[in-house]
């Protein structure tokens, strides 16, 4: 669902053992857990990215059970950031159901925790509330609205759809090497933006970096408040194609990914502009 990879690392981590074989040949167990280290060249926000690089590794769990319910952790650090040893974390709730044969849904809820004057371009809404509809059929597509919420709101809906192309296998069949493209559109309110230039003028303030005048801003930054947003526009954000390699075996998953997003020109961050991301993930499933 959301890019800077929470949620839609919590999608993945749910689709393992389905990349190696049919969910219908193995009975659902009680619980399962899975286990994730990512690596991502910088941080992405619906494909779009703050002014400043920010790669980063992240730890990630989730617990499902068999009645759909899911609880997900994750803990991130920018590899730039020398002040801690983590740079920031997650906790979340979910519940993922079937509508029917092709349909299913999710419903999902996570706070983030971001240390003060944080980088990153959603530091501002650190509450997401989101839900999903999928439809499966030769390809995969679905609807995702999120609620980002905290400092600001902003609302968020993307369009996915993606196709699991088998390439082959190494090891009669226990395995599985798949590539998997995707294409997600997005179009959302804007409101973080404010508060994101807002503070990121105040930290370049106290370290002594000359700041450029901004429409809107307030000249100086000597503080973090927040600028206000007069009216609230819906603009379409980002149109993503994200590419990943994937090698399965049952147990884990080793994938490494490319995403190129395209931003809207309305976007306000880099509007016009296309956006590169790698990044690297290990998956283990109990």
């Amino acid at each position: 669902m959301k890019n800077l990879c929470i949620l839609a690392i919590s999608i993945w981590l749910t689709g393992i053992s389905a990349r190696a074989q049919d969910s219908s040949d193995v009975k659902s167990p009680a619980l399962t857990l899975t286990l994730a280290l990512t690596g991502m060249s910088d941080a992405s926000y619906y494909g779009q990215k703050a002014e400043v690089r920010a790669p980063y590794i992240a730890g990630v769990a989730q617990l499902k059970m068999r009645s759909g319910f899911y609880f997900t952790g994750m803990a991130y650090r920018l590899l730039d950031d020398s002040t801690s040893a983590v740079s920031a974390g997650s906790l979340g709730v979910g519940y993922a159901f079937k509508l029917g044969k092709k349909w299913s849904a999710d419903l999902s809820y996570s706070h983030a925790f971001y240390p003060e004057n944080s980088p990153l371009l959603q530091a501002a809404s650190p509450d997401n509330a989101g839900a999903s509809l999928q439809y499966e059929y030769w390809a995969t597509s679905a609807i995702n609205v999120d609620y980002n919420f905290g400092k600001e709101q902003d609302v968020f809906v993307t369009f996915s759809t993606e196709k699991l192309i088998r390439l082959g296998s190494f090891a009669a069949g226990k395995d599985l090497l798949a590539v998997t493209p995707s294409i997600d559109i997005t179009g959302g309110t804007q409101h973080f933006y404010d508060t994101y230039v807002t503070e990121k003028r105040y930290r370049d303030s106290v370290l002594g970096i000359p700041l450029p005048v901004i429409p809107g801003i307030p000249a100086g930054g000597s503080s973090s408040s927040v600028s206000t947003v007069e009216s609230t526009r819906f603009d379409m954000l980002s149109y993503s194609l994200r590419i990943p390699l994937s090698y399965t075996r049952a147990h884990y998953m080793i994938e490494a990914a490319y995403q190129a997003s395209v931003l809207g020109k309305a976007a306000q961050v880099g509007g016009g502009r296309t956006n590169h991301f790698f990044g690297c993930s290990v998956y283990y499933q109990f």
